[in-house]
């Protein structure tokens, strides 16, 4: 008996439809043009920022006896002091709404609750600048001088209390309602996907409501809480016209948090300089949101590396 082989049969390319050529073009567009974009700003910066690192003081009207460096150097200092002030104060706080919505609060009142901190993002920062010289700096002004009077000691209480309250802190407190609404709104989606096992487990065991979620839901989101408090913090390291309005700018260097004396940002200084700028002053503004953007570019690759060390986790393992 003599075996047949068959021949395997030839195998058609798929063709491939007009609707998906041109949706993956699109596509691949799309994601080029971000790195497009981002390389075209880049580059822009830094051709215009040149001349701003041989200007002196003869031919650079903000340089004020000093050199680029130490121009920049207060406001570098203000931009990231601000930053993480507003950081240290919202990040607790968003934790704590975020974990209310999503494992404390009733059904109804948690679906409000979310829809208000959602909303709460689209409050324009000239809103909230308002806000802050208005009611919150006349506000806590009594808080800073029984501080200073009653707590001086402490360095970051020294010195004599700002008769408007309009100080870094309060600057501070200003950008840390900005971003509440993005940090919680990350925290309660990694919160939600916490795996229901592990939280039905840890009860089961006797833990309360309180263990369960330090044991459970709070190592599940960490890799979450870590990227949404570096996307606060790149919002507050950007933020423009809230710090303008609210902070009293002197331009000193200083972890004082409630005197008149306060280093300004980057962002602000550009907004409020930049119009009665001229020649060899336009490149010292623009290199200096160049340091800007390098510091939120360096926090944002930051926060990716530190998500892409956790990523092995799982809680489904």
């Amino acid at each position: 008996m003599t075996a047949t082989t068959a021949q395997p049969p030839k195998r058609t390319a798929a063709t491939r439809r007009a609707g998906d050529i041109w949706f993956s073009g699109t596509a691949v567009a799309a994601g080029s043009m971000i790195m497009i974009t981002l390389a075209a700003v880049a580059i822009f910066l830094i051709v215009q920022s040149l001349p701003a690192f041989t200007a002196s003081p003869e031919t650079a009207s903000l340089l004020k006896g000093g050199n680029f460096w130490s121009y920049v150097w207060p406001l570098l200092f203000g931009t990231v002091w601000a930053a993480l002030l507003a950081l240290v104060i919202a990040v607790p706080l968003s934790i704590g709404v975020a974990l209310f919505i999503t494992h404390y609060a009733p059904r109804r009142l948690a679906q409000t609750l979310g829809y208000v901190v959602d909303l709460l993002a689209a409050v324009p920062s000239v809103v909230f600048g308002l806000w802050g010289i208005l009611v919150l700096a006349p506000a806590v002004q009594p808080v800073y001088s029984w501080l200073t009077e009653n707590a001086g000691w402490f360095p970051l209480f020294a010195g004599e209390a700002s008769k408007t309250g309009r100080t870094i802190f309060t600057a501070a407190m200003v950008l840390a309602v900005m971003i509440l609404p993005i940090i919680t709104a990350i925290c309660r989606e990694i919160f939600l996907q916490t795996p229901r096992l592990h939280e039905e487990a840890a009860l089961a065991l006797g833990a309360t409501r309180w263990e369960m979620v330090r044991m459970a839901v709070l190592p599940f989101g960490r890799s979450g809480i870590v990227s949404a408090s570096m996307l606060g913090l790149g919002r507050a390291l950007g933020e423009t016209m809230a710090v303008a309005m609210v902070l009293s700018v002197s331009g000193a260097v200083t972890f004082q948090l409630f005197t008149s004396t306060n280093p300004s940002t980057i962002a602000a200084n550009i907004a409020l300089t930049f119009p009665e700028a001229y020649k060899v002053n336009i490149n010292i503004l623009i290199a200096t949101g160049l340091i800007l953007f390098i510091v939120t570019f360096a926090v944002n690759a930051l926060a990716r590396w530190v998500v892409n060390r956790r990523k092995e986790f799982s809680g489904a393992n």
